[in-house]
């Protein structure tokens, strides 16, 4: 008697005798190879599979198995995915379930991104609003971006623009794309000292240019960050101490410029400062004494206490 003999009785329905198939070497007719991890991909692992189950749950893989032009290898490397990311997504074609969290959801999108398969990348996007944070919201953001998510797109720049202070300061910033740091410093409604925004910009560069191999003096920091970039941050809302300690040490602006900010501080400037002067309104104060708070502990839960049960208390 072999292993797998009456292995359907034990399974009554359908999903359950395709769920018992995951991988597995009965009937299987094809394989896939990928990489263990994304750090270790000298080192492969195979898993078994089934042309007929990926073929009714991706047109992706019927046009790969069945179309005229069909792929007749039974062996399909995946170097652009890693082992959990993609047994995750298999499980989702053979039984409806997927097991998600922050190592795998962004290969599991990806992988239903390219297969075409949207239910299962609706379940990634929903993760990935629930969870997503400051620590994490660039590299979400950059995400949701890249695939078109709009309503996890609005919800990453919901939780930028309540928590950039701690989220330029997050290990994934300095590299994000410079098209994201410029969305990022134009906007207006950002919750953070200009002071430490710069900071964030100025390590950005920084990283630019040690990855290019260039030196990381002013005048190139400035030319990797362009004009735009340079010109949206506000000086002029800084302090004259936090100026003279941060901008000028990262010799950013030029001569010139440092000379129209030392008037503008001094009050002695009659022409235009030539940046924006507006402070950012993103950080709100309430009044009888209480500490700053954040608009988000306003608009979310996560933890927070709502405000009017503290005045109510």
């Amino acid at each position: 008697m072999s292993i797998h003999e009456y292995w359907q009785m034990k399974r009554p329905t359908i999903r359950e005798r395709t769920k018992f198939m995951l991988n597995n070497d009965l009937f299987s007719d094809v394989k896939f190879v990928t990489c263990k991890t994304y750090c270790d991909c000298d080192e492969k692992e195979v898993i078994s599979a089934h042309k007929f189950v990926l073929s009714i749950g991706s047109p992706v893989f019927e046009a790969m198995f069945y179309d005229e032009l069909a792929d007749v290898n039974d062996s399909i490397e995946l170097p652009d995915c890693e082992f959990e990311s993609l047994l995750e997504f298999l499980r989702f074609i053979y039984s409806d379930e997927v097991n998600l969290n922050r190592s795998n959801v962004m290969g599991v999108l990806y992988l239903a991104k390219k297969y075409m398969v949207p239910t299962l990348a609706g379940k990634c996007t929903e993760y990935l609003q629930n969870h997503v944070d400051p620590s994490n919201v660039f590299n979400i953001l950059t995400t949701a971006e890249k695939y078109g998510e709009k309503k996890l797109v609005s919800r990453c720049w919901g939780v930028v623009d309540r928590h950039t202070q701690v989220a330029v300061k997050a290990d994934g910033f300095t590299i994000i794309e410079k098209s994201l740091l410029e969305a990022l410093v134009i906007r207006d409604s950002l919750s953070v000292k200009e002071v430490d925004l710069f900071r964030a910009v100025n390590s950005w560069a920084t990283k630019k240019c040690k990855k290019l191999g260039l030196p990381s003096h002013g005048r190139m920091k400035r030319k990797v960050l362009g004009e735009r970039i340079v010109k949206s941050i506000r000086f002029p809302v800084m302090k004259q101490d936090e100026f003279a300690a941060v901008v000028l040490e990262s010799e950013i602006l030029t001569p010139d410029e440092v000379i129209i900010f030392f008037k503008f501080f001094s009050s002695t400037l009659t022409s235009s400062v030539g940046f924006p002067q507006i402070k950012r309104p993103g950080i709100i104060h309430r009044c009888g004494g209480f500490e700053s708070l954040s608009l988000d502990r306003w608009l979310f839960g996560s933890g927070y206490t709502d405000p009017l049960s503290l005045l109510l208390t």
